[in-house]
């Protein structure tokens, strides 16, 4: 057992308080001020706040030269009402923790109060709370704070939770292990008219529909997995005397590789101006929650797996990559790095589910993997 009964217990607790008190993506103020509480007696080192926002960082040095390994979790919440009947249920309105960054959060600090008592011998161990990952701004915000240089990891390693797959079974991936994602706006502008002479104007009704039909059906034209997923349109406004001058389209870009995304990307724009141009449409871009495929290294893949198997815990061999998306990815780009699935649970709600709850039975399996993994680099 990594951790005692009662440290478990206070973790849990920590856990349904976090629950209770979500914060959005780059609103995580209060939720970093409860997480520099809980470090306070844990005699970290180094503690770098504001970083890329209100990330936190805590450094634990060892006393002989070697690697710096970085641990992550998210801070931030969803913009969603949460529907449970639970005790620690969210005091925030339409806000909550239903994809379980705070059961993530739980884990990490349980892995800080275990690296207070057992200090790295070699090397670093960083423990990142990383904001705004809901919106995949907040991987890239920490990476170009200047603090960063501060504590740029050899390794950097995150795990998730997963319903779905067996409570505390281990889903490990090589390569390519969840998708790089983007949001796209299409907006299409025409001329409006009296709504009894739409003739007299210019409506883009006709490149609206037409747009969503073809926007879906591109990736029957890609050689790679690739994924189009229309998630809003809207023309117009609601005025009766008037036809519509203006339209948008919203859609999902997802893809296993960087460079499948940007390919579909630019078939989307291409696609688009050519219907805009058919209706004598203006028509501009612009994009948001752009999302970097995250990439297992060789190496820390292997960590990983050598963790699981000396903690006799249940191992899943992913074969294909995960269609969601997390900004962890971006760490791939820059460190060799291991993002690894927790099983939640077969029945578990779903995340983003409005009744969704982070089970607090993995708190300990989560700082298990974690203290492994560090005892393989820094022990």
């Amino acid at each position: 057992m990594m951790l005692d009964i009662a440290t478990v217990q206070k973790l849990s607790e920590f856990r349904k308080t976090l629950h209770q008190y979500p914060e959005l993506s780059g609103q995580e103020e209060e939720t970093a001020k409860r997480i520099l509480d809980f470090f306070k007696d844990l005699n970290p080192d180094k503690t770098i706040t504001g970083l890329g926002g209100h990330g936190l960082a805590f450094v634990f040095e060892g006393n002989e030269k070697g690697p710096t390994t970085l641990f992550r979790c998210e801070l931030d919440g969803l913009p969603i009402k949460e529907e449970n009947s639970i005790s620690h249920f969210s005091t925030i309105p339409n806000k909550s923790h239903v994809c379980g960054h705070d059961g993530h959060m739980a884990i990490l600090s349980g892995l800080g109060t275990y690296f207070s008592i057992n200090k790295p011998k070699k090397g670093r161990i960083v423990l990142l709370f990383q904001p705004a990952e809901e919106t995949g701004e907040g991987a890239e915000a920490v990476i170009k704070d200047p603090k960063f240089l501060e504590i740029q990891p050899d390794y950097a390693f995150a795990l998730h939770n997963l319903p779905g797959y067996p409570l505390h079974q281990i889903l490990l991936k090589q390569g390519a292990f969840a998708a790089a994602s983007v949001g796209m706006s299409i907006h299409f502008k025409g001329r409006n008219s009296h709504s009894a002479h739409p003739e007299a104007g210019n409506s883009p009704a006709k490149a609206l529909a037409k747009t969503i039909v073809a926007l879906e059906a591109l990736p029957q034209g890609m050689e790679n997995f690739s994924l189009v997923t229309v998630v809003h349109a809207e023309l117009g406004s609601i005025a009766f005397g008037t036809s519509p001058s203006t339209a948008v389209v919203r859609a999902t870009l997802r893809a296993f590789e960087n460079e499948t995304r940007d390919l579909l990307v630019s078939y989307a724009e291409q696609l688009a101006t050519q219907i805009a141009d058919e209706y004598g449409l203006e028509i501009s871009f612009d994009y948001v929650e752009s999302f970097a495929a995250t990439h297992n290294h060789p190496e820390a893949w292997k960590i990983g797996l050598d963790a699981a198997e000396e903690l006799g815990l249940d191992i899943h061999h992913v074969g294909n990559p995960f269609r969601w998306s997390e900004d962890f990815g971006l760490f791939s780009s820059h460190t060799k790095t291991l993002l690894f699935g927790l099983g939640s649970g077969l029945d578990h709600p779903q995340l983003h589910e409005p009744n969704f709850d982070f089970p607090d039975e993995l708190i300990e399996t989560g700082v298990g993997m974690f203290v492994a993994i560090a005892k393989k680099l820094h022990y």
